[in-house]
């Protein structure tokens, strides 16, 4: 049962990681990913895709709950940024909002595989 957990979190991450790419990768090539500081877009492309990368094989192979815990967090990270953009872009918003919207609907349901593997044990 603890396996099957892990593997469907796994799954879950994996898919979200790929839904994520896509979005910036599509974002990155109509222009809306700037150049910064912290370097050129398609660098931060290929360190997400490796960061989901070992996030998936950890979850998938290590199938410890302090990890995928540890995912947990970083993951709901990202819902403050996607709440706002969803309910508080202002008048002239970056994306609409229903991309924010499915973005919450999305996390939130990877929020509870990680949570069934992490802590219903």
């Amino acid at each position: 049962m603890r396996a099957t957990k892990f593997r469907q979190a796994a799954f879950v991450y994996l898919h979200v990681a790929i839904l994520y790419e896509s979005a910036a990768f599509a974002m990155w090539r109509a222009g809306r990913l700037p150049y910064s500081r912290m370097g050129p877009p398609w660098l931060w492309l290929i360190l997400g895709a490796v960061i989901a990368g070992l996030v998936f094989v950890g979850l998938l192979r290590w199938q410890h709950p302090g990890f995928a815990r540890a995912v947990w967090v970083l993951h709901g990270l990202r819902l403050p940024s996607l709440v706002k953009g969803a309910f508080f872009a202002g008048a002239a918003p970056f994306l609409p909002p229903s991309f924010y919207l499915l973005g919450i609907v999305v996390v939130t349901i990877n929020l509870w595989m990680l949570a069934r593997a992490a802590w219903d044990l």
